[in-house]
């Protein structure tokens, strides 16, 4: 089963889909990343899923499981490439649609926000800032990273960055869906019309 670009499959057959389409679907979630990939590809294939949601779900415990056996002194490899491929906040080149559309009202703070991420990633070495932005302001959002960057809980920001990606997936898939709602519910009002509204 292949997928339009924007669409994402119903959840019951995406355990089933080719493997295009499921690292499509996981590139939509999450971010491009072969990282992501590895470890989240035999989620997607381990069930029927009811939602996506509840696949997202499997997906974060699966992340956590590989954010339990790294540590400050013994960073997992793989875990490092997950959190790395979330863009900079306020990066100008984001490679994913949906970060940028996310990202677009922080582009007037960019090179405050690059300070931010240099200082924050010279705290956290091989960390990157993940926040779900979810409409907050700039200043929101700054005094956010300036904590985070205070507090110095390695720890602490591993699963502050994993658990905004699972909610910026969680977002993105309820938006996705709703335009695959739309379109449904716009061929069946033409169809009705078609067919004299009946």
């Amino acid at each position: 089963m292949s997928v339009p670009l924007g669409v994402l499959p119903h959840i019951g057959v995406l355990h089933s889909c080719t493997e295009f389409t499921q690292v499509f679907v996981l590139d939509s979630l999450f971010e491009p990343s072969p990282a992501i990939h590895a470890t989240l590809l035999p989620v997607v294939r381990a069930n029927q899923w009811t939602s996506y949601p509840q696949l997202i779900d499997a997906c974060r415990a699966q992340l956590f499981s590989l954010a339990a056996r790294s540590s400050v002194e013994s960073p997992d490899p793989t875990l490092l490439a997950i959190l790395g491929s979330h863009p900079r906040l306020g990066d100008k080149h984001v490679d994913s649609a949906q970060s940028s559309a996310e990202q677009a009202n922080l582009q007037n703070e960019r090179q405050h926000l690059v300070a931010l991420n240099e200082a924050y990633e010279q705290t956290f070495p091989g960390l990157r800032y993940v926040v779900f932005v979810n409409g907050r302001s700039t200043p929101e959002i700054v005094e956010d990273m300036q904590a985070r960057i205070a507090r110095r809980d390695y720890g602490s920001e591993v699963d502050a960055a994993l658990q905004a990606m699972c909610d910026i997936a969680k977002d993105r898939a309820s938006k996705l869906r709703m335009v695959v709602d739309s379109a449904l519910n716009m061929r069946a009002t033409l169809n009705n019309e078609a067919n004299g509204g009946h």
